[in-house]
C-alpha cells in the first residue's frame, strides 16, 4: 500500500534546505523495501533539487547562479508580489518542483554525495512538500 506524509517547514529569504533526512525516514516509516519515492513541492517559487550534500557551500554556488541567470528586477510582464516573487516563478519552473526516486531496500536512492534540497526563491514564507511512497 502507498503512504504519503507532508513536510512543513519555515524557510529564509532565498534559503536552501537540507530535507534529505526527513525524506529518508518516511521512506523508512512507509515500510516500502521496494518501490519509488516521488517528492512534490507545490509552490510556484520553490524548488526541489538533488545536489551535493556534502559542501553546503554549492548551495550558495547554486543561489548565486539562478540569480545572476534570472535577476530580481521590475519589468517582467506578469503581475506579482514582489520583484523576487517573479523572479522565483521563473528558478522554479526551470528548476522543477517534483523528483522521483527509486526505493531499493527500504531507502531512498541517492548517491554517496547527493541529497535533497528544499530551494526557496523568495520568502521567508511557511513551506511544505509531499512524499509519497509507492511499493512495486
Amino acid at each position: 500500500m502507498a503512504y504519503m506524509e507532508t513536510v512543513k517547514l519555515e524557510t529564509v529569504y532565498e534559503g536552501m534546505h537540507d530535507v534529505t533526512s526527513d525524506v529518508q525516514e518516511i521512506v523508512k516509516k512507509s515500510g516500502v523495501q521496494e518501490g519509488i519515492c516521488v517528492i512534490n513541492c507545490n509552490h510556484t517559487t520553490a524548488s526541489i533539487i538533488i545536489t551535493s550534500f556534502w559542501d553546503k557551500r554549492g548551495h550558495v554556488d547554486i543561489q548565486e547562479e539562478l540569480d545572476k541567470l534570472i535577476p530580481m528586477r521590475y519589468d517582467y510582464h506578469h503581475d506579482f508580489d514582489t520583484p523576487t516573487d517573479a523572479a522565483g516563478h521563473i528558478k522554479s519552473a526551470i528548476c522543477g518542483t517534483a523528483l522521483t526516486l527509486i526505493v531499493h531496500e527500504g531507502r531512498a536512492m541517492l548517491g554517496s554525495s547527493q541529497g535533497l534540497v528544499f530551494c526557496e526563491f523568495d520568502g521567508p514564507r511557511s513551506r511544505k512538500f509531499f512524499v509519497k511512497v509507492i511499493p512495486d
